[in-house]
């Protein structure tokens, strides 16, 4: 079965469900999903976006574009956040597909720099992401790892 990347822009009827499984993967409170996706839609600048994969009427992946993913760097911004591919989905290239539409969407936006925090060590080099730095997680004891993607 095929999959597609949507902005959520061009389906602000799918919102709820958005923030709903945003919520759910990531434990973010869904008020700050909704109060999100909520602003994209209405203010129509180039950040906050959201973006989902969508296997015909699933959600099986998603990210989002906002100024600061809960971070000490507020200089580094916008960053790339809550960038999730369900299990049974991954290794088909759902996460690839999103991080391309969120880099060529922004770049059509004005924005030719973004940032992304991480745990992960190796994957986003695959998608042209080079490490930039350490940052601070709001909260986190543990330092995390900050990409950079140029255009």
């Amino acid at each position: 079965m095929e999959y597609k990347v949507i902005r959520l822009v061009d389906r602000p009827e799918l919102k709820e469900r958005a923030a709903q499984w945003f919520h759910g993967k990531w434990g973010i409170s869904l008020e700050a999903y909704a109060e999100s996706m909520a602003t994209c839609l209405a203010m129509k600048s180039a950040v906050p976006q959201w973006y989902l994969a969508m296997e015909e009427d699933q959600i099986i992946g998603g990210l989002g574009v906002i100024e600061n993913d809960f971070h000490d760097r507020k200089d580094l911004s916008p960053n790339v956040c809550a960038v999730y591919t369900e299990e049974a989905k991954r290794g088909r290239g759902v996460a690839g597909a999103l991080l391309d539409t969120v880099c060529t969407d922004m770049k059509e936006r004005g924005i030719d720099t973004l940032y992304l925090v991480t745990d992960h060590t190796s994957f986003y080099e695959r998608y042209g992401w080079e490490f930039l730095c350490m940052v601070q997680g709001d909260g986190e004891p543990q330092m995390s790892r900050m990409y950079i993607h140029h255009y």
